[in-house]
């Protein structure tokens, strides 16, 4: 049984930084490519950043980019998602996911972890 596990969210203020870790067992993590999504309320979910396992690959969406770095620790099975210069639009819930595919659809990942909320306040 495959299962992912999100931690870290929480509340901080604008310009704050949080680390996410997504810790995954009954797959072999190594040879899946990771993304990380985000929800917000009334939105529809949203690539954030994604690992690719063969070559480190890492894709990042926009708004994110030079503000949040993706990682993975193959000894651990577990990605990470370090988050700095926090903006109130970051809020969300976010997930982690992995996959076969190195794609920014979420149709493309096949194993999602629950959630971990995220809030930035003004």
């Amino acid at each position: 049984q495959v299962q992912l596990v999100e931690s870290g969210g929480g509340l901080v203020q604008a310009g704050g930084s949080l680390r996410l870790s997504c810790a995954a067992s009954g797959l072999s993590f190594s040879t899946y490519n990771l993304g990380w999504f985000r929800q917000a309320p009334g939105k529809d979910r949203e690539f954030v950043a994604a690992i690719a396992w063969s070559d480190g690959r890492t894709p990042y969406a926009d708004s994110v980019k030079g503000r949040f770095t993706i990682s993975r620790d193959n000894a651990k099975n577990t990605v990470y998602l370090q988050m700095n210069s926090l903006k109130p639009e970051d809020t969300a819930v976010y997930y982690c996911a992995a996959g076969r595919l190195l794609v920014r659809a979420y149709g493309g990942y096949a194993y999602w972890g629950q959630g971990t909320q995220v809030t930035v306040s003004s």
